[in-house]
């Protein structure tokens, strides 16, 4: 089946090609980890994850490389400011080192609860300073690169004719100091950017290199650029990122890819929109406010509920963030989880293998084949599931066929909820009030429990409760 994905080179959907048939080289952008990864990051990582699994599906054989940027990330995204791992170990009073190790086991914890695959190869960039070194001198022997005394090694953004294609010409031309790209000392251009940095004068930093230019640490764009051509070649695949990346990161990336060899950096460059916030706009850490995987678990949601959620919008447009739109997502895979389970009850006998000439199996199919549209997807399996014209074996089998995609534990039973040792105490206490007839109290006690998060129902049967999720 042939699979289309929407170029953000190219700004349309392309019949995907790969280098070599069969076979897909993508490099995701992985988390800067100097601080927990928000929800609006793991958006990406979900959607990213979708689409690795969506081509394995489609029989593609895929090798996934995912960075981890635990040094080098200045906090204007730029070529200014402190470096986010010192910040880190300065707001934690630990090591640099320490942080990262801390942050990277913290994500990666809230990366596999979302349902997220390995990626093939995990690179930190502090393991990858050599291969930068490497590329930093390529590109000073073909001219790209000019020193700045006391700060670094920059990149000439003049050199390169076509620089800022990814993000287009009108952008590259409206670039301003002071705003996104921020003022240097000594920059040719204001899109310049760093190849190597020294530490500022009367700096003390932790994480430090001896390279040609002098000792210091790599400029942010070089580590994906390194480990990409380092794991899938001078030309790969696919590239993915968040749309933040398009106009600075990516953009730096394609230039001294392309300065260096001479060849295309990534045939394709997909980008995930932002998950925002109501009127706060987009999620950020920089804004002191954001919520994390813990914020949702500690609501008492399933983390794949998330995943659901995510799933529910299409990669390319915008999701803004509810937690009435969680809460719905929660009951929404609560309800194909049972229904998945009713199948699978109803099924007789051995499970035959999945029909791919089926219709219901071309729909879902044509759907991940169609610019990663996971949202029609979801929609053919449950639709799927819901017919009963369908032997329950064959839908059974289905299931198990799309579990391999969605990966929302279709097949989990409901588990049932404990509640804190507190709670329980009210709830005897009110079932005595009752028993005592105190109606003020019963009723004082139910209203504080609600308070708590029980909903507390009186039945024939004695007294249940339910969690309130939200």
């Amino acid at each position: 089946m042939n699979f289309r994905l929407y170029n953000t080179m190219t700004r349309q959907k392309e019949l995907f090609k790969p280098l070599r048939e069969g076979e897909a080289g993508i490099y995701t952008c992985g988390p800067t980890v100097y601080h927990y990864a928000h929800i609006g990051n793991m958006r990406s990582y979900i959607a990213e994850d979708g689409l690795v699994r969506a081509l394995r599906f489609l029989g593609f054989k895929v090798k996934r490389v995912m960075n981890i940027t635990d040094v080098g990330h200045l906090v204007s995204d730029a070529d200014t400011g402190e470096d986010k791992m010192e910040q880190g170990a300065r707001r934690e009073g630990k090591s640099a080192w320490d942080i990262a190790k801390f942050y990277t086991e913290a994500f990666f914890s809230d990366y596999y609860a979302l349902g997220c695959a390995k990626p093939d190869v995990v690179c930190p960039a502090t393991g990858y300073i050599k291969e930068m070194i490497d590329l930093g001198s390529a590109l000073e022997k073909k001219g790209f690169t000019y020193p700045i005394e006391g700060d670094g090694v920059y990149f000439d953004t003049s050199k390169l004719p076509d620089y800022g294609k990814l993000a287009g010409k009108a952008h590259i031309e409206g670039i301003k100091e002071g705003a996104r790209v921020e003022t240097v000392a000594g920059k040719r251009h204001p899109a310049d950017f760093a190849v190597w940095k020294f530490a500022a004068p009367g700096e003390r930093r932790q994480m430090e290199w001896d390279s040609p230019w002098g000792r210091g640490f790599p400029g942010w764009h070089m580590e994906c650029s390194a480990m990409a051509m380092k794991h899938l070649g001078e030309t790969i695949d696919v590239h993915c990122g968040g749309e933040d990346h398009v106009a600075v990161h990516h953009t730096n990336e394609i230039a001294q890819s392309e300065g260096a060899t001479g060849k295309t950096f990534s045939n394709y460059w997909v980008h995930v929109r932002f998950l925002v916030t109501g009127d706060a706009g987009k999620m950020s850490k920089s804004s002191g406010e954001f919520l994390t995987l813990a914020s949702v678990t500690k609501r008492g949601y399933d983390p794949l509920a998330y995943r659901y959620y995510c799933l529910l919008t299409h990669y390319r447009k915008q999701l803004e963030f509810s937690w009435e739109g969680v809460e719905a997502a929660a009951r929404g895979l609560d309800g194909l989880r049972a229904l998945a389970l009713k199948v699978r009850e109803e099924a007789a006998g051995p499970v035959p293998p999945v029909e791919r000439e089926e219709k219901y199996f071309k729909d879902f199919s044509g759907a991940l084949a169609d610019d990663l549209n996971l949202p029609a997807a979801l929609a053919v399996l449950w639709e799927t599931l819901r017919d009963g014209s369908i032997p329950a074996a064959r839908r059974l089998a289905f299931a198990r066929a799309a579990e391999e995609v969605t990966a929302l534990d279709l097949f989990r039973a409901p588990e049932a909820a404990a509640l804190p040792p507190e709670l329980e105490a009210l709830i005897k206490e009110r079932e005595a009030a009752r028993r005592a007839k105190d109606w003020k109290m019963s009723d004082e006690l139910r209203k504080t429990l609600a308070e708590k998060g029980v909903l507390i129902e009186d039945t024939p049967q004695g007294t249940k409760w339910k969690l309130i999720r939200g």
